[in-house]
């Protein structure tokens, strides 16, 4: 993706370029398998009690996000850009212009769109299908800094809230014309001028190190600080409870980044193969990255650590992909992973309980990749001869997505805080949510099998010493 605006209909009949459509459907797919993927990355770092209630996160955030962002969330990011309808200040598009879709659909089927002008066209329904799973993951990603400890109500609600109030307006002002784009009323141009409606320099955000990284780590970081430490954090052992999970979600990840950031370009050609390759290379650097800090801090090099930089690395990368050479991009991802890695230690030092290194990971990477791509951008980076604008524009739309995330965050958190409650009875939190707020657990350790409760199937609510999510004892 880039920070340019979608182009309108072309004049003439357009036809629908059938190899970039199935580049886009599998593309769309891949990023789809990332959030299961990710909940079990999540699931495994967390303690065997609350695995399914750190998994179910995950999969919530799929179902509230996904029905939100076809009713609304689509025309709230882009619904201005086919028709070159006004937005409200660049900050986000009028929710009931497309609501529901409602203008995607004629006489011919679903409209095209050529997003980069350049006479490609594909079904805009395929575009909002690969708009709508980078909303999920969005959300899913906040959820580990506030792992083993909230109730799953609040979560579901404060889902639906912040992708609204938060991750749409992003959305439209980095990728859909808005503010922090390269559109003539963006940011960039009013800094550095404009040549035919478009910001002489454009900001570098191609698949989402703003939009997506900095808004979810910044949003972590909030939610750790309201909702508060678990119990026991910094005096007891809060071990993964399943490495090789880890290690097979952290491969999915990998797997499905590739449509992540591969995908962001709309098409199968050229720059397409570049980003996979920039891709590739940055994340293996950035786990040797993590890798030579950990065994120079802590004597070991560990299988989480090299899961862990294996995702400093793609979050790094992201924004940066389409601007970078190979090399660039191991120059991006060793000094992202090795950032990372010493980021995921301050928690302790400053003492906020991000779980699961939501903070160290997403928020560090994903500015680091943001403002990395203004040095080692081959065309307008400083590194490369290109001058300090790019690094200016880079820093600065790094730093109000920070602002935006972080204000959005603080002000959502606390209302729900005040109203709902975050906190699960420190009851629950010490026998595990699993049980108490899913009926479930994760795995069968009295030897039974089959029936409806063998097997790790759902236990009954009300067995006596059964706790609710409140605490009480049924």
């Amino acid at each position: 993706m880039t920070t340019a605006a979608l182009l309108p209909l072309a004049a003439e009949t357009p036809k629908i370029n059938e190899a970039a459509t199935a580049f886009m459907l599998v593309a769309a797919s891949m990023v789809l398998l990332m959030t299961p993927g990710l909940a079990l990355f999540y699931g495994g770092m967390t303690r065997a009690k609350s695995v399914l209630n750190m998994i179910m996160m995950s999969f919530g955030a799929m179902g509230v996000v996904g029905v939100i962002y076809i009713l609304w969330g689509y025309s709230m990011s882009f619904g201005n850009l086919q028709d070159g309808s006004s937005d409200v200040g660049g900050v986000f598009a009028n929710p009931f212009h497309l609501f529901g879709l409602s203008g995607l659909f004629g006489q011919d089927g679903t409209r095209l769109i050529d997003p980069f002008g350049v006479g490609v066209f594909i079904p805009e329904t395929i575009y909002v299908g690969f708009q709508l799973t980078f909303a999920v993951i969005t959300v899913a990603l906040i959820s580990g800094a506030i792992a083993d400890r909230v109730k799953f109500g609040t979560w579901m609600v404060f889902a639906g809230i912040w992708v609204t109030l938060v991750y749409f307006p992003l959305a439209h002002m980095v990728w859909g014309g808005g503010l922090l784009s390269g559109a003539a009323n963006g940011l960039s141009a009013k800094l550095f001028g404009a040549t035919d409606g478009v910001a002489n320099v454009l900001p570098i955000d191609f698949a989402g190190g703003t939009v997506v990284h900095i808004n979810a780590g910044m949003a972590g970081l909030v939610l750790a600080l309201l909702v508060g430490k678990r119990f026991g954090f910094g005096t007891q052992a809060m071990r993964p409870q399943n490495v090789p999970i880890v290690m097979l979600g952290a491969g999915l990840l990998w797997f499905g980044w590739f449509g992540f950031n591969a995908g962001s370009e709309l098409a199968a050609d050229g720059l397409a193969s570049t980003v996979w390759l920039n891709t590739t290379a940055a994340t293996c650097a950035a786990m040797l990255g993590w890798l030579v800090v950990e065994r120079v801090r802590d004597g070991h090099a560990t299988s989480v650590g090299a899961a862990s930089g294996v995702v400093a690395g793609l979050v790094a990368i992201t924004p940066a992909c389409g601007a970078l050479s190979p090399v660039g991009s191991l120059a991006l991802g060793v000094v992202a992973g090795a950032l990372a890695a010493l980021a995921v230690g301050l928690k302790y030092r400053l003492g906020y309980d991000d779980s699961l290194d939501v903070v160290g990971v997403h928020l560090v990477a994903g500015l680091w990749g943001t403002i990395g791509a203004g040095l080692l951008a081959t065309s307008t980076g400083l590194f490369y001869g290109g001058g300090v604008k790019q690094l200016a524009i880079q820093t600065i739309i790094a730093l109000v997505s920070v602002l935006i995330s972080g204000v959005g965050t603080t002000v959502i958190g606390l209302a729900l805080k005040a109203t709902l409650g975050w906190r699960v009875s420190r009851d629950v939190e010490s026998d595990g949510i699993d049980a108490a707020v899913h009926g479930e657990t994760a795995y069968d350790i009295s030897g039974v099998s089959g029936g409806r409760f063998g097997s790790g199937g759902a236990v009954p609510t009300t067995a006596p010493g059964a706790k609710t999510p409140e605490g009480a004892t049924a």
